[in-house]
């Protein structure tokens, strides 16, 4: 008998099932109380100045905008919902924003550096870890916020749709400052 050598054997597969059940149990509780999950629900956007978005191109983009951005899925936006404006969420919660017919980025000045993407010219605006870039060479100023770590895919989405959408003018910077 190999049972005296040891623990019993009921033992041990006992031992390894409360293990295995204990492991599970932590797991299921960190996945529900995830740091960075975002309550289900409408996303909140913030009502900034958008003298334009109601335009025609405004309209044409907000109605050509795709269910999905890369890994981020359409949202609901919260009401008060600002015109001109979208929004997707991935499961991280931090949701990509998009809005249209803004003003002129103040901070848009001639010799500000131009990142071209897929024929598009945007302008980068930094908010802490965020990135808000401007769209600078379209008859309306767009802007769609990033959160930390979205990749490059959304902005090369909203690049190809706008390219698409939108007809393309000379970029007007303000003055140097």
């Amino acid at each position: 008998d190999n049972d005296a050598d040891g623990p019993p054997r009921l033992a041990l597969i006992i031992a390894l099932v409360v293990a295995v059940a204990a492991v599970g149990a932590a797991l299921t509780v960190a996945a529900l109380h995830h740091p960075g999950k975002r309550p289900a629900g409408p996303v909140p956007v913030a009502t900034v100045p958008a003298p334009h978005a109601d335009s025609e191109d405004c309209r044409a983009l907000l109605e050509a905008l795709p269910a999905q951005l890369g890994d981020y899925r359409r949202a609901e936006l919260a009401a008060p919902a600002p015109q001109g404006a979208a929004a997707w969420t991935a499961d991280d919660g931090e949701p990509v924003v998009l809005r249209c017919g803004l003003d002129r980025p103040a901070d848009f000045v001639v010799g500000s550096p131009i990142q071209v993407v897929n024929h598009v010219q945007w302008f980068e605006v930094r908010e802490g870890d965020r990135a808000t870039w401007y769209v600078v060479d379209r008859k309306v100023y767009l802007a769609l916020t990033l959160p930390p770590g979205s990749g490059p895919t959304p902005i090369q989405e909203v690049s190809d749709l706008v390219a698409d959408t939108v007809a393309g003018v000379p970029i007007r910077p303000g003055p140097p400052r």
